[in-house]
């Protein structure tokens, strides 16, 4: 009986494990659970807390170049408006006249899908990037008799503009015939959204760009939702080259 039951137990020994089970353990299955691990904690992270993104124009130069892949926290606030002076990443709705992409084969969408959740290529996701200029119930113009863009009627220091449209105190102004493109407003923000702008103020289609020399009209005003931001940009990671902190 002993003989009996030890060749049971020999027997039980040697037999190979199950289906998931050899699987689970050969190199490819091990290779192929931990893709897919780390796919899930990168979709985690990237969905709760710290999400990648490439700079998709120029609109942000010289603190931003285009292609620069920038970190945003998606925690930064909370449900709150962003201050006055942090680059955010926003979502694009029809109001920036963004076209979503076409939806193509099946192999299209699947390599969206990845993007979506990683980052890497293509995604189904618009968004645009700017500096956050006026937040709710401030008052927003351009431009002092120097040039300057004032908030509440404080004349602001702008030292990350490049690009910025020609203004001529004793040439071509506010005042002057044309008016310099430099100029607009004054324009009120409204509860719940921001006024936006790039730092190539010379090349960027944001909050005020169909404002520019004109009469003041709220028409023409772009804005961003305060629901509709991502979150605050704050880290440039690629390439290496440009590695740093975003001001």
């Amino acid at each position: 009986m002993a003989r009996e039951k030890q060749q049971g137990t020999s027997e039980r020994r040697d037999q190979k494990p199950g289906g998931w089970a050899r699987f689970r353990h050969s190199t490819v299955g091990s290779l192929i659970i931990n893709v897919l691990a780390a796919v899930v904690v990168i979709a985690l992270v990237q969905t709760f807390f710290v999400k990648m993104y490439v700079v998709p124009s120029g609109s942000m130069q010289a603190t931003l170049q285009v292609g620069d892949k920038i970190l945003v926290n998606r925690t930064a606030y909370a449900g709150g408006v962003p201050p006055r002076g942090d680059v955010v990443v926003f979502k694009a709705d029809e109001a920036w006249q963004e076209v979503k992409p076409s939806q193509g084969n099946v192999a299209k969408k699947l390599i969206r899908y990845f993007g979506d959740v990683t980052s890497i290529g293509p995604s189904h996701e618009k968004f645009l990037v700017k500096r956050v200029i006026g937040i709710p119930g401030d008052v927003v113009d351009c431009c002092t008799s120097a040039g300057q863009l004032t908030i509440n009627d404080l004349p602001q220091d702008e030292p990350y503009i490049q690009g910025n449209p020609t203004f001529e105190p004793a040439g071509i102004n506010c005042d002057s015939t044309p008016t310099s493109s430099r100029c607009f407003g004054p324009f009120k923000v409204p509860e719940g959204k921001l006024l936006v702008m790039g730092d190539n103020r010379g090349n960027s289609k944001d909050s005020v760009f169909a404002c520019r020399g004109m009469d003041a009209t709220e028409d023409c005003l772009k804005l961003v939702s305060v629901d509709d931001v991502i979150g605050h940009t704050f880290a440039v990671v690629l390439p290496l080259s440009r590695f740093g902190g975003v001001r």
